[in-house]
């Protein structure tokens, strides 16, 4: 899989900017003044205790939410505000904290609904499928085989998601997210409802993803042996607020991560 067309970004260079970003609802503010980067080809996690800003900040990063200040750079451009197809097109996917899928379509039709936006004939030619949305189809139906086989999910392929177990469904929806070949991938809590094995297995695939693709990843995870194992750098928020920011060896010994998140007393 080939990241979508752009401007070209070096591995380690910077990628995606956070940039004084605020973010409010009503009188409750999400996220105060936070800045940080994401650099190219990295594991960058963000962490925090619950209602730290951790998924506002995901929203604000592809589009779901627009700040009130502040401002998001994105392979070297610039906006303040997106909407969430505008990302999807630039190069950013997405999973959720609960999972989002078609619970009554089988695991290969989500993640073929991840090679939307790729396709380019219009709905009537889908509609018909014949001459050339036919073959089109049959291109994108390749490349979501090889996710599967990558995500080792042949044998439930043809099975409705919603009967399968919740870690293959988080696993189905991670292979809906690489459909869309994406330069970053926002991951929320994909270890979360968990059993030990199942984590194992997703943080495998995590790492393939970033080694074998290429691809830039950000994800939140409540998990710290998850979190230290994984990522490259770690961003820790805690009611809004950035209180620290660095390597994952760095930031576990920061005291005020410590305070505020591993919940040990001074």
């Amino acid at each position: 899989m080939r990241a979508p067309s752009g401007p070209e970004i070096a591995a380690g260079d910077v990628l995606l900017a956070v940039e004084s970003v605020s973010l409010s609802f009503g009188g409750v503010k999400a996220i105060s003044d936070v800045s940080f980067d994401i650099r190219k080809g990295e594991i960058r996690a963000i962490i925090g205790p619950n209602g730290a800003g951790k998924t506002s900040m995901l929203n604000v990063i592809n589009g779901f939410y627009h700040p009130q200040k502040g401002r998001i750079t994105f392979k070297g451009q610039t906006r303040s505000k997106m909407r969430p197809h505008e990302a999807a097109y630039g190069g950013i996917a997405r999973t959720f904290q609960n999972v989002a899928l078609f619970k009554g379509m089988t695991a290969l039709d989500n993640i073929m609904a991840g090679r939307t936006l790729k396709m380019k004939r219009n709905m009537f030619w889908q509609l018909l499928r014949a001459g050339p949305a036919l073959a089109e189809e049959v291109e994108h139906r390749h490349a979501v085989e090889e996710i599967i086989d990558f995500l080792k999910i042949q044998e439930i392929r043809r099975t409705p998601v919603g009967r399968l177990p919740y870690g293959l469904q988080k696993r189905v929806e991670l292979g809906r997210a690489l459909a869309m070949e994406p330069e970053l991938l926002l991951l929320d809590e994909p270890m979360a409802g968990m059993n030990l094995e199942e984590k194992e297995d997703m943080s495998r695939f995590v790492l393939d993803v970033n080694d074998h693709f290429g691809t830039t990843i950000a994800l939140i995870e409540h998990d710290m042996g998850v979190v230290m194992d994984l990522s490259d750098r770690v961003v820790v928020l805690d009611h809004g607020i950035k209180i620290a920011d660095g390597t994952p060896d760095v930031v576990k010994k920061d005291q005020a991560v410590i305070d505020a998140y591993l919940g040990v007393a001074h």
